[in-house]
């Protein structure tokens, strides 16, 4: 039973929720996409086959390379004002992982330099404060490459990373979801390069973007708890 005094915590939105404006966003740039290769490749396959030279249009390519990221960075934007407990509750997990971590890597460092003596190599380590976002940022390109070949794996991968308590989970999949967006944009802003050069190459490059893109809409729904 529930007290004035004793209030239950808020309910958790499940990370569909918690993402779905980012969620519907990454949905309509992977219809966009595709759409984008479809302006290239459908005038091409309408052409008579004795036609020598095919006109395409590439402004789409173009539009979508340019409007992802201002689209996604909104969505994010509308998510975090939908739900700003939440916000407030990762903020607080990142400290405390974030601290734990920069705590265990002074530890590793004081017994290396107790274990090796005070002579150093030429190129200093990094600070524990950079290894501790190194980590992080480790921990959701692992998650992120694990989780293509093998969901169940990668479950467990998350859960076997979050053991020790310097990582969360939603952490770890948001971290894995940045990796795979920025792997889609990576090849947007390609294909907005070659979209005057070669046509063919930018609409190989909008769908190349799509099963990156599609990833992330997978990581960003993933509940493991």
């Amino acid at each position: 039973m529930t007290t004035a005094s004793n209030p239950s915590p808020p309910l958790l939105p499940a990370r569909r929720r918690r993402h779905a404006r980012l969620i519907a966003a990454l949905t309509t740039l992977i219809g966009a996409c595709t759409e984008a290769a479809g302006e290239v490749y459908g005038p091409i396959a309408a052409a008579p086959p004795d036609q020598e030279g095919v006109e395409v249009q590439t402004l789409s390519c173009i539009r979508v390379a340019m409007s992802a990221p201002l689209l996604l960075d909104l969505a994010r934007s509308e998510d975090a004002t939908r739900w700003p407990d939440a916000v407030v509750r990762e903020v607080a997990a990142s400290r405390r992982t974030y601290a734990a971590r920069v705590a265990l890597a002074d530890a590793h460092d004081a017994a290396h330099r107790t274990a090796s003596g005070p002579g150093r190599g030429p190129v200093p380590p990094p600070s524990a404060e950079s290894g501790a976002w190194m980590e992080l940022v480790s921990a959701g390109d692992e998650v992120a490459a694990c989780w293509r070949d093998d969901p169940q794996q990668a479950a467990a991968l998350v859960r076997e990373l979050t053991a020790g308590g310097e990582l969360v989970v939603d952490e770890v999949l948001d971290t894995a979801v940045d990796a795979m967006v920025m792997c889609g944009l990576l090849a947007l802003a390609e294909a907005r390069t070659m979209a005057t050069v070669d046509p063919s190459a930018a609409a190989e490059l909008c769908l190349t973007a799509t099963p990156y893109l599609t990833l992330a809409v997978t990581l960003a729904s993933a509940d493991l708890d």
